[in-house]
C-alpha cells in the first residue's frame, strides 16, 4: 500500500445525528435514534425561526495518526448560507485509539430544505452530513366547522 498523506490522517467511524446517546461506564456508545429528517410544525404559510438540537455524534480512530487536530463542525442552510461553526480539539493516541464528540447541535432553522453540516480535521472536509427540515403547515378550522 503506497504510503500518502491520507494514510497518516485519522479515519471517520461514525458520523450521525440522533436524539439520544448513552455513554456507559465502560465508555461504549449507543446512538438512539438515529435521524436525518426533522418535522417542524405551525400554522404560518412559512416556517419560522425554530431552536432545533439534534445530538452529533462523531467518532474518529487514530489509525497511525498521533498527536493533536481540530474538528470543526460547519452548517449550511439549504440556501447556502453559513451558520456558526463548532470546533473540538482532539488528542488521537494512535492504532485502535480514538476520539468520540457527542454534542447537542443547537441550531435555528430560518428555512426548510437539506441542510448540510461539514465535518473537517484541520480544514480538509472528510464527510458531510445531512439533516432534511421539513415544515408541515397545521390548518386549523373556522369556530363551529367540523
Amino acid at each position: 500500500m503506497p504510503e500518502t498523506a491520507e494514510h497518516f490522517r485519522p479515519y471517520l467511524a461514525m458520523a450521525v445525528f440522533c436524539e439520544k446517546v448513552l455513554q456507559e461506564k465502560d465508555g461504549v456508545l449507543s446512538a438512539i435514534r438515529i435521524i436525518d429528517r426533522i418535522n417542524v410544525s405551525g400554522t404560518d404559510k412559512e416556517m419560522r425561526q425554530t431552536a432545533i438540537s439534534p445530538t452529533l455524534v462523531l467518532v474518529f480512530k487514530s489509525g497511525f495518526f498521533r498527536g493533536k487536530l481540530g474538528i470543526k463542525v460547519a452548517p449550511k442552510t439549504p440556501s447556502g448560507k453559513s451558520l456558526p461553526e463548532l470546533e473540538f480539539p482532539a488528542l488521537f493516541e494512535g492504532e485502535d485509539r480514538g476520539v468520540g464528540i457527542i454534542a447537542n447541535m443547537g441550531v435555528i432553522a430560518e428555512e426548510e430544505g437539506l441542510y448540510w453540516f461539514d465535518v473537517l480535521l484541520q480544514d480538509d472536509l472528510i464527510t458531510r452530513i445531512p439533516l432534511r427540515i421539513l415544515y408541515h403547515r397545521i390548518v386549523m378550522g373556522s369556530p363551529g366547522s367540523p
